[in-house]
């Protein structure tokens, strides 16, 4: 048995709200996190940082050079 398109559609939009709810609750664990991040990956969903962004705001906070990174 195969699940109806409707049904998969509602499953992916659950587990995005639930996701979503846990961390900006504040609550997320580290797990939750991760599953979060896979889930966006998987979704192809990807950000870059953008002056003034939190993810911006993130990579300039860190505690090295990162011009000299290499992006693979």
């Amino acid at each position: 048995m195969t699940a109806s398109k409707d049904i998969m559609e509602m499953l992916h939009t659950s587990v995005a709200q639930k996701l979503l709810e846990r961390i900006q609750s504040g609550e997320a664990t580290s797990g939750e996190f991760s599953a979060a991040i896979k889930f966006l990956k998987d979704n192809g969903i990807e950000a870059l940082p953008v002056d003034g962004s939190a993810l911006f705001n993130l990579v300039d906070g860190l505690p090295f050079d990162t011009d000299s990174l290499q992006v693979n």
